[in-house]
């Protein structure tokens, strides 16, 4: 997977005091399913609670995602004693703590021990997928790292089975402005933020105003932003169906957020402090880049 140069990227807006508040908060239980808007969560340094601690592989530990198979999209889930994946009248409870067998999962070039979820969530995802389908689950034992270009020097920057970061940030002006460029474009529908798969959105400030962001706090915690996020295929799949609509929001972000061969939307971040954060929540701003 390529990641920009740390100088690549940065929008220049005025490094002025604005309010900024989250408006929505989002876990995503198991990469690529189905996400859980919630109105609080706790963010760790892993990413929010629960968030994509689950992930679909294949025989060979491969992962298994909607840039291939839109069919997940279909997929729901819901934690509560148990995580709980449905789709129409069919469903599979898999306990939040598996014991299981360990089994290698590989996300891009990194390759995680996980806990296998067991036969009957294999079942269930396998008729989705109409193939052999493993769920995994990252316990405290597994360990990932984030991209070593991003590390700082005693700072613990782990995260789990998202595609680099624990968090992902977007703001309903960034989307706004997106959706505008795509109208006069000659597109004809706007692009619903779920495509994006963000964990925190606020209200306030200007498009692209989360990439001037250095270092933020909500609540009880404080984050840091290390780089905007390349968009794939993902974007381009109906939320609910996962079936393509067209060549938007991608064929628009190559005309104004393209760097390199990829388009950019949303800001990754890492937890500096962990806690609690709940819809409602004034975003602090505590550093520019």
């Amino acid at each position: 997977r390529q990641y920009l140069s740390k100088r690549s990227w940065g929008a220049s807006l005025p490094q002025t005091s604005r309010l900024f508040t989250l408006s929505q908060l989002f876990v995503y239980p198991v990469k690529s399913l189905r996400g859980i808007a919630v109105s609080r969560a706790l963010a760790q340094e892993r990413g929010l609670q629960f968030d994509r601690r689950w992930m679909i592989i294949d025989a060979q530990g491969q992962m298994l995602t909607q840039r291939k198979w839109g069919v997940l999209a279909q997929v729901e889930t819901a934690i509560g004693q148990c995580l709980t994946l449905s789709r129409g009248a069919d469903s599979v409870k898999i306990p939040r703590e598996t014991q299981g067998p360990r089994r290698a999962a590989t996300v891009w070039h990194d390759t995680v021990s996980g806990v296998d979820c067991g036969d009957e969530a294999a079942q269930f995802l396998g008729e989705i997928l109409r193939q052999n389908a493993r769920l995994v689950w990252m316990d405290a034992a597994a360990q990932r790292a984030i991209p070593a270009d991003f590390r700082r020097a005693n700072e613990s920057e782990t995260t789990s089975f998202a595609d680099a970061f624990p968090f992902l940030l977007l703001g309903e002006a960034t989307l706004a402005d997106l959706n505008d460029r795509i109208l006069q474009n000659g597109g004809e529908n706007r692009i619903e933020i779920e495509r994006f798969r963000p964990n925190f959105v606020f209200s306030g400030g200007a498009a692209l105003e989360e990439e001037t962001w250095s270092e933020f706090s909500m609540g009880e915690a404080k984050f840091r932003a290390v780089k905007p996020c390349s968009r794939c295929v993902v974007v381009s799949l109906d939320p609910l169906s996962g079936e393509k609509t067209g060549a938007e929001p991608l064929k628009t972000l190559q005309t104004y957020r393209k760097i390199g061969a990829a388009g950019y939307l949303g800001q990754n971040a890492l937890t500096l402090q962990s806690g609690e954060v709940k819809i409602g929540d004034e975003i602090r701003v505590g550093s520019w880049k």
